[in-house]
């Protein structure tokens, strides 16, 4: 699994201009199956991604196909975490990575 993590650069204020296109990335991830939720980072600094399913290259190339990556809005920091103990609930998590 990877915990990715946007943080806004100093062309933050650009942001506006590809916010649509940062979303249609975004869902795009989702409907694909390896986002697997999102959301903001506290105090406006940018946001995080939970990922799975992907292989560290692939994943690499899809954060670089972000608009806000591609632009300089943001600058991607991703954590890859090894998984050892999970509620049952995200057991699909499990089977993804096996």
């Amino acid at each position: 699994m990877y915990i990715i993590f946007l943080k806004f650069s100093q062309q933050r204020a650009n942001a506006g201009e590809w916010m649509e296109a940062h979303k249609a990335w975004l869902q795009q991830g989702f409907d694909e199956g390896v986002f697997i939720a999102s959301g903001s980072l506290p105090n406006k600094q940018g946001g995080a991604i939970l990922a799975h399913n992907a292989e560290p290259n692939a994943l690499n190339e899809r954060l670089a196909a972000d608009p806000f990556v591609e632009h300089g809005i943001v600058n991607a920091e991703v954590i890859d975490v090894l998984l050892s103990k999970l509620d049952p609930r995200l057991a699909f998590i499990a089977r993804a990575s096996a």
